[in-house]
């Protein structure tokens, strides 16, 4: 079901009877999602917007291609990241890092900054450790950056993730330890551990 009480199946069929209000809720239903792959993926600010809007129109064309094997909302995340991993791929960036994980270390996760707000002074703390891992994570390479943020920040489970990258379970999982691993190395190189 989607934000306004219609299903997938009636949303996508008024789509293709030509209603534009249909579209243009969906966009307004999957835009957090799509805008949060397009933005940890894509470092070039100028190229988001085109990006979007070219995921948008690729929906809009293969619509009628959804079989409803998942929901259109993973569909469309499955769009924005390939169109990404393109963007990525032509300008031959980086997507990880192929780092060795080591064994036996507390991964990080956003719940290390979940801060009970009391005060002010415990709200400021908080808003300050948000700002220092939402910068650590932004300096993790592309796809490690899109994993964890689908993962902790959309809440995204596993499965979903998996369909959108097309990423197999073990190799997601593992990908999503290198991650929290590189961010706490990041973090704890950067910061005393009591800081954080």
């Amino acid at each position: 079901m989607n934000l306004n009480g219609a299903t997938d199946q009636d949303q996508v069929e008024r789509i293709l009877q030509g209603e534009t209000k249909a579209f243009s809720a969906l966009i307004g239903n999957t835009k957090g999602l799509v805008s949060q792959i397009v933005h940890r993926m894509i470092g070039n600010v100028e190229d988001r917007k085109d990006i979007a809007q070219e995921i948008y129109i690729k929906v809009f064309h293969n619509l009628s291609s959804f079989r409803f094997h998942s929901k259109l909302s993973t569909w469309i995340g499955q769009i924005a990241y390939r169109t990404c991993l393109n963007y990525l791929e032509k300008k031959k960036l980086v997507l990880y890092s192929m780092d060795r994980p080591e064994d036996s270390e507390e991964l990080i996760t956003g719940k290390a900054i979940a801060l009970s707000v009391d005060n002010l002074e415990e709200w400021l703390q908080k808003k300050q450790l948000s700002q220092i891992l939402d910068l650590a994570v932004e300096k993790l390479p592309p796809l490690y950056r899109t994993i964890i943020i689908l993962f902790h920040q959309e809440e995204l489970t596993y499965n979903e993730i998996q369909e959108i990258t097309d990423l197999p379970s073990g190799t997601l999982k593992n990908y999503l330890y290198r991650a929290r691993k590189k961010l706490k190395a990041d973090l704890l190189a950067q910061y005393k551990k009591e800081d954080l």
